[in-house]
């Protein structure tokens, strides 16, 4: 058996090696290396594929998040709501540019954001909200949004974990994760679904309006060359990354039914253990599986994950401090904030190896070995 990976990339790539190293090579070949054709080839792929009418290519996920908020004309102090239960780039961007970061738990099942967290967290000076589709599960962005429009709130939803996934409405109507708020942003992070060879993410709107805003934005605040119309930053996706972008977005629902895949065969294993639960998969949406977390009950978590390691499997803790509990916000003086699914979050998930070449051997040996550690005490 080959060395378990959290994520292998690189038999990942073997699989489409041939379309991945002419497609390097003719960037190379071309030495277009900056805003080459692939960049909007894979702009106008990713807007298709999204269903959105704009796709604002960028450095990374964090700048796709900071953008968004520089582009909806924000105040210093600004109220920005968002949950703790997530990584800290979600809210790095806020205290970056001086507002006010509003924390709201999650549900206890899906881990996003819970609604009606959200309703009581609304005041006057709310300026935005940031769902952040976690883990691969979708926000249930129906109540959210509705409660956004009646308060004239804009929603950018942070879709790094969850780029693939389809939400549907009650209507019957469905929307790709990413699409729904007045922004989508994302990552495009080696690891993630839809992952690049080095740094890279986008920026999604169906307002043309926002969207040349956007674009000025990460590009020096200008539309001409040498024109500087807003303060802006520097923020591209080269155009290697743009053209591994490509043949890699063709893949990428191949890529999430793998991933669903092997979460089965994890749920199935682990489903009547009355020591972990599986991950939720809500109604209203597919679960894209960016990693498979479980909750363990009334065991030493990091016991395990060593002990797991020791068998050569590996495990990560996403995330063992909530972001309200950060010492870099401790000048906003959030950290008594009550959030009491998020605390119980941070003691009990972890996350098992979760990515598109997972083999049933290697589901086998990973399951088998952590029912072993927990129901004998190994």
């Amino acid at each position: 058996m080959q060395n378990l990976q959290m994520v292998d990339l690189k038999r990942q790539y073997h699989k489409i090696k041939s379309e991945i190293d002419t497609a390097v090579l003719n960037v190379i070949e071309s030495t277009a290396f900056i805003a080459g054709p692939d960049v909007n080839y894979f702009a106008t792929e990713l807007a298709t594929y999204l269903g959105v009418k704009h796709v604002i290519p960028c450095g990374n996920g964090t700048d796709a998040l900071q953008i968004a908020l520089m582009a909806l004309g924000l105040k210093p102090g600004d109220e920005v709501i968002t949950p703790s239960f997530t990584y800290i780039a979600t809210v790095e961007v806020v205290a970056l540019l001086r507002l006010t970061p509003v924390f709201v738990d999650v549900d206890a099942d899906t881990f996003t954001m819970n609604i009606d967290s959200v309703k009581n967290a609304i005041t006057s000076n709310t300026k935005a909200i940031i769902p952040v589709h976690i883990y691969g599960q979708c926000v249930n962005m129906e109540p959210l949004l509705a409660l956004a429009a009646e308060h004239n709130i804009p929603v950018i939803e942070d879709n790094a974990q969850a780029i693939g996934g389809t939400y549907t409405f009650s209507d019957g109507r469905t929307a790709k994760t990413g699409s729904m708020g007045r922004i989508g942003c994302t990552s495009f992070f080696p690891s993630k679904n839809l992952g690049g060879y080095g740094d890279g993410g986008a920026i999604f709107t169906n307002d043309s309006e926002l969207a040349v805003t956007l674009k000025m934005i990460a590009n020096h605040g200008q539309k001409i060359r040498y024109y500087h119309e807003l303060v802006g930053c520097n923020s591209r996706l080269d155009t290697i990354q743009a053209a591994i972008l490509r043949i890699k977005l063709r893949h990428l629902d191949e890529y999430c039914d793998a991933r669903r895949k092997a979460a089965d065969y994890y749920d199935n294993a682990f489903k009547n253990n009355s020591k972990l639960t599986i991950p939720y998969r809500a109604s209203y949406s597919t679960h894209v599986f960016h990693q498979y977390t479980l909750q363990l009950h009334g065991l030493d978590r990091d016991a395990i994950s060593q002990k797991l390691a020791d068998r050569k499997i590996p495990s990560m803790i996403y995330y063992p401090v909530p972001c309200h509990k950060q010492d870099m916000l401790k000048d906003y003086a959030v950290a008594d904030t009550n959030l009491p699914v998020t605390t119980t979050l941070q003691s009990c998930v972890l996350s098992l190896p979760i990515h598109t070449e997972l083999t049933e051997e290697e589901l086998e040996y990973i399951t088998s070995n952590l029912l072993d550690i927990i129901n004998n005490n190994n």
